[in-house]
């Protein structure tokens, strides 16, 4: 079968790392280009010819049905499964398997909440069938491999090791990483353990190598990217905008060549916004400000002449003028008065006040 019908999309994790983003908002439910990030992935599948997804939901479980309901109108079947504790990868994905319907030897395409990819899908499922893995790997190619598993494999791309975050340049024996998309064998995923929490890294993969199964990796690097910190998030969002990143999920209303204004946001018409800035629902955008490669979430205000790069402003937050932001995080609801300046990594929590000309630069280092 050179195409898989079913997906597992795990969106438990707490987004500890994107705080205070993730503080109301689970990870893969934070907007990235006008939607839900979670709604490029699930469009993403249903292009790739998957109809039915289990969403495995753990950390504020309870947004994600509301917002997607039963799927239809993404043309998709969606299933949500909430783990009671938190379970690993592993063991999310065996959790939900009693809603798969999937033959023993089918595809199943399984992948993780936070990562935007330009993964051919079809490819990798093509590449799973006629190697006859039992799971296959989407490895894409980094330049500094230290904070991630490296997954070297032979001539015909057969996984010969996992290798979990190598850190001398001996052990640094190949730049291909696990890049978090994998095809299961629908038989294979009843092999993990369903009463304990199981790392499909850590335990599972090379559990199954050690047992001579066939683990299969497929190389494809195109745009990837690992949405874990404020930084990558907002960059995702504008690559999302940009086109440098495909999704069918970006809104087409709005759209401006390096921009995106969702239809209900005010914006000031001499304001300049540039780098695949995007402006949500309602936001209101002063006079002669300018904003640069930055996400402007929905009810936001941004004040005459405020001067945006490289940061995410939070739903309801309000950034007074003449402030300048750089690389940093507003929480939602938070209040940023005139004349600031913040730099560098800064985050200032949900519902924060700073007065008026109080921070002219600060760092998180």
């Amino acid at each position: 079968m050179t195409e898989a019908k079913e997906a597992i999309l795990l969106v438990g994790g707490k987004g500890t790392r994107l705080r205070p983003l993730t503080v109301h908002t689970p990870k893969p439910m934070v907007p990235a280009a006008g939607v839900p990030f979670l709604t490029h992935q699930l469009a993403r599948a249903r292009a790739a010819g998957v109809e039915h997804i289990v969403l495995a939901t753990s950390y504020l479980a309870e947004v994600f049905e509301p917002y997607f309901g039963d799927g239809s109108s993404l043309g998709l079947s969606i299933e949500y499964v909430t783990e009671r504790e938190p379970l690993g990868t592993g063991g999310a994905i065996r959790n939900v398997a009693p809603r798969l319907t999937s033959g023993p030897d089918e595809p199943v395409l399984i992948f993780n909440g936070d990562i935007l990819t330009g993964l051919d899908i079809r490819a990798l499922v093509t590449s799973h069938a006629t190697s006859g893995a039992d799971v296959s790997l989407h490895l894409t190619r980094v330049e500094d491999p230290r904070a991630f598993g490296l997954v070297p494999t032979d001539g015909t791309g057969r996984v010969t090791a996992f290798l979990e975050k190598p850190q001398t340049p001996e052990e640094i024996v190949t730049d291909q990483i696990n890049a978090g998309a994998y095809i299961f064998r629908r038989s294979v995923i009843d092999t993990i353990p369903d009463d304990r929490p199981v790392s499909v890294e850590r335990e599972t993969f090379p559990g199954l190598l050690a047992s001579g199964a066939h683990l299969q990796g497929m190389v494809d690097s195109t745009y990837w990217l690992d949405l874990g910190t404020p930084q990558a998030f907002v960059r995702g969002s504008a690559d999302l905008v940009l086109g440098r990143a495909p999704s069918p999920a970006v809104p087409v209303p709005g759209r401006c060549g390096d921009r995106l204004v969702l239809p209900t946001a005010s914006v000031a018409p001499d304001a300049k916004l540039t780098g695949g800035t995007v402006i949500g629902d309602r936001a209101v955008i002063g006079e002669g400000a300018r904003i640069d490669g930055s996400t402007v979430l929905a009810d936001a205000v941004v004040e005459p002449y405020a001067v945006i790069t490289d940061s995410l402003v939070g739903e309801g937050a309000r950034i007074g003028s003449r402030t300048v932001l750089a690389g940093a995080v507003i929480g939602d609801g938070a209040r940023v008065g005139a004349d600031n300046e913040l730099r560098d990594g800064v985050r200032i929590w949900c519902g924060a006040t700073l007065p008026d000309a109080s921070v002219r630069f600060s760092s998180d280092q």
